[in-house]
């Protein structure tokens, strides 16, 4: 490896290490007595939403804007990863009175 060249890795590196690289977080939101556990979270887009139905039926969490439609059986997980900014409003189709709210932003 030449000397220029070395130089040239040597820079990328401290650019990779002083910029940092932005870490997904895993959020999980537990379905249970009727209800989802939050109920409202913060989070960023790239994070992932891990759907956990400890409940004695299945659920959906849907939002309502569109962005996602999933069916939890019982005792399953599912995920879903946040891909714009915003708050998300989400629902069960199967019991609409379970609700939650998520605000997603960069």
């Amino acid at each position: 490896m030449t000397h220029s060249t070395c130089r040239q890795v040597l820079g990328a590196l401290i650019l990779v290490v002083t910029t940092g690289v932005a870490r997904a977080d895993t959020i999980q939101v537990k379905m249970e007595k009727l209800g989802f556990v939050p109920t409202e979270m913060t989070a960023h887009v790239g994070d992932t939403i891990e759907w956990v139905n400890s409940d004695f039926v299945a659920h959906t969490a849907t939002a309502r804007n569109g962005s996602w439609d999933v069916l939890i059986p019982v005792n399953a997980k599912k995920t879903v990863v946040l891909k714009t900014e915003g708050t998300i409003e989400y629902y069960c189709k199967f019991h609409p009175n379970m609700t939650g709210r998520i605000v997603v932003s960069r």
